[in-house]
């Protein structure tokens, strides 16, 4: 490889338990929701602001339906992870996608974490935290049997390399 050429980084192997589409969809039927309601409560409750509340509710509405069918799906499509003997290595976010690596041996904590929608959906998120600045490495909408061995076997890999984890 000559000094002009930059190594290209590849996309990490695995997928995210594709149960994390409904858990996604879920996510954002709660978020979606509340203002629709709200509206349409609204445009019934108070006739001479039908109009305008109407109009509202329309564009809140189509607004709402576009979130809660694109962004599961392209959500599934973009967040990825991989653990090697090296490093923890994940690919999240929606609009603005964020690479994190993390080598084993900068490690300095590993945990589990779900919270209630994400049991429901039998999920469970990663979070590996280092001394790095931009925070820790998060792979959230793995299985919850995947969360516990890959926490375990990446605590186990740190804790035997020397370096800023031990």
């Amino acid at each position: 490889m000559s000094r002009r050429e930059v190594p290209r980084l590849r996309p990490p192997r695995h997928r995210l338990e594709r149960r994390a589409l409904g858990w996604w969809s879920a996510q954002a039927a709660l978020v979606a929701l509340p203002p629709v309601l709200m509206l349409a409560l609204l445009t019934a409750l108070i006739p001479p602001a039908r109009t305008w509340l109407g109009l509202a509710l329309a564009i809140v509405s189509a607004a709402a339906l576009a979130y809660l069918l694109v962004m599961p799906a392209w959500r599934y499509r973009v967040h990825r992870w991989e653990a090697t003997d090296d490093a923890v290595y994940a690919v999240s976010g929606w609009f603005w996608q964020r690479a994190r690596i993390a080598p084993l041996a900068r490690i300095q904590t590993v945990d589990t974490a779900s919270g209630p929608v994400q049991r429901l959906f039998g999920l469970a998120g990663l979070v590996v935290t280092t001394a790095s600045a931009a925070g820790p490495v998060r792979i959230q909408g793995l299985d919850r049997q995947v969360a516990a061995d890959l926490a375990e076997t990446l605590a186990a890999r740190a804790q035997a390399l020397p370096g800023d984890g031990q």
